[in-house]
């Protein structure tokens, strides 16, 4: 069967189909991706159709955003398994009725999408961005100095090509979404950001394209940073504000695994490194001494985890064959309701 959509590789393309939906007054809802879709992407899509007449999916693993040594080279692209998660998703807006269809995937050439010089992913490199400060120098922008650079940068392209009503990003990717909404009304932009919830994994861990890279060893232990937020939220809930001991609950606990894991036989331990714990103001993410306790707190972190030492006999191994390290982030709010009934 034909897809419902249309795959679309140039920009005058996907302007031109865009002008038909403005024509005919159809609004179009965005989800920019970088394929390797999962269900947190496919949760956006539907909330996409529930809002828009019209719902465009981008696909495209965006060079400058990573660093020098990352892992751009290694990053999944799945576009066949995604293409067929794409379409059993419009069949069942179909058969609602009631929804939005998705009309466009966008799939563009790197050559498009930077037309000047070649893109470049050095610190002091030259181009065309868009640097939104002093956000993107936080957190996941302190230990990745040109991530938010390169995500500011793809998201205002990708904005003023498809000129969404309304653009979706994940709760997951806590940071990036202050970052494009800044940028959003910083320059003008005429869409929406919307933010979807967090979407986990039975066991909890949160959804994402890079959770392929985690055999069972390193999948088991990557549930340490999601557990350690959950440690924050069980003080607050007992009464604490003061940063110090919100901060120490998520530290303790991720030291304590930390040993634990050293003392392991190399071909039983699955070790990490610990990025970062914050304690942040719900609206700017800057830091917090003490938590009001009406307006709350977003905690998040991120921790890398390493590769796998001595892979054993018919262990299985992740994508890469777990010799890569993997980034892996996390957050949740903290507020009263959060401390009454658990947030995660």
């Amino acid at each position: 069967m034909p897809s419902s959509f249309e795959l679309i590789k140039s920009i005058p393309t996907l302007r031109s189909v865009r002008r038909k939906a403005l024509f005919l007054r159809r609004t179009v809802g965005f989800v920019p991706t970088m394929g390797a879709l999962h269900q947190g992407h496919l949760a956006l899509i539907r909330q996409a159709a529930r809002e828009n007449d019209h719902i465009y999916v981008s696909i495209y693993v965006n060079p400058t955003q990573f660093g020098v040594k990352e892992d751009l080279s290694s990053y999944p692209r799945t576009w066949a398994t995604d293409k067929v998660k794409l379409e059993k998703l419009d069949e069942e807006f179909q058969r609602d009725g009631t929804l939005g269809r998705i009309r466009a995937v966008f799939m563009p050439k790197t050559e498009d999408i930077y037309p000047g010089l070649p893109p470049t992913s050095e610190i002091d490199g030259d181009g065309s961005f868009v640097i939104i400060t002093p956000l993107s120098k936080r957190l996941e922008g302190a230990s990745r100095p040109v991530f938010f650079r390169g995500v500011a940068t793809v998201c205002m392209k990708l904005l003023n090509i498809v000129q969404p009503e309304k653009v979706y990003f994940g709760q997951k990717d806590i940071q990036q979404t202050f970052v494009v909404k800044r940028m959003v009304r910083d320059f003008h932009l005429n869409t929406q950001v919307q933010v979807g919830p967090t979407v986990r994994e039975a066991d909890g861990l949160a959804m994402s394209s890079r959770n392929a890279y985690l055999g069972d060893r390193r999948r088991r232990m990557a549930l340490v940073l999601m557990k350690s937020l959950k440690e924050v939220q069980k003080v607050f809930a007992r009464g604490a504000r003061k940063r110090r001991y919100l901060y120490n609950a998520a530290m303790d606990f991720l030291h304590l695994a930390q040993r634990q894991q050293e003392a392991l036989p190399q071909g039983q331990r699955a070790r990490f490194e610990i990025d970062y714990i914050s304690i942040a103001d719900p609206n700017t993410l800057e830091e917090v001494e003490e938590v009001n306790a009406e307006d709350g707190a977003i905690v998040s972190g991120a921790i890398k985890m390493l590769p796998i030492e001595d892979p054993q006999y018919e262990e299985q191994l992740g994508v890469g064959d777990d010799t890569s390290p993997v980034r892996l982030i996390d957050n949740t709010r903290l507020d009263l309701l959060s401390a009454k009934v658990g947030f995660l």
